[in-house]
Order: C-alpha cells, then structure tokens, then sequence
C-alpha cells in the first residue's frame, strides 16, 4: 500500500535527484537528507547523498552526463 509517507518521500527524492542532475550539490544533498528523514534506511537516497558529497568535494568535468564512475572497486 502506498502511503503519504511513501508519497512524500518520493516527492523529497524526486526533487533531490532533479537538484543532483543539475549540479546543485548543496541543494541535492540537504534535499537527500531531508527524504532520510522521512525514511532513513531508503538506499538511493543514501546512495546519491554520498555521490552528491563526492562530487561537491570533486566535481565532474563538463561533459559530465550523471553517470557515476566508480574509482575504486
């Protein structure tokens, strides 16, 4: 069953991950947070948190197309 949880977390992810696709790493990762604060154990939330963090620290060149590239195994 879908809930008003389910759905408010999903709108929260939704406009994170907009943010993320934008470059907005600050804004994507307090958009993040806020959807683990509606479901703290939501993996993709997790997920682009620390990929949002990485990428403020490190930014993509500007051919970037969001694709994550993994730099260690």
């Amino acid at each position: 069953m879908f809930t008003e949880q389910d759905k408010k977390l999903l709108e929260t992810y939704n406009a994170a991950l907009s943010l993320y696709k934008q470059r907005k790493w600050d804004d994507a990762i307090t958009g993040f947070k806020k959807a683990l604060e509606i479901h703290p154990d939501d993996g993709p939330s997790k997920l682009y948190l620390e990929r949002s963090e990485a990428y403020k620290a490190n930014p993509p060149g500007d051919d970037w197309d969001g694709v994550f590239v993994m730099k260690t195994k």
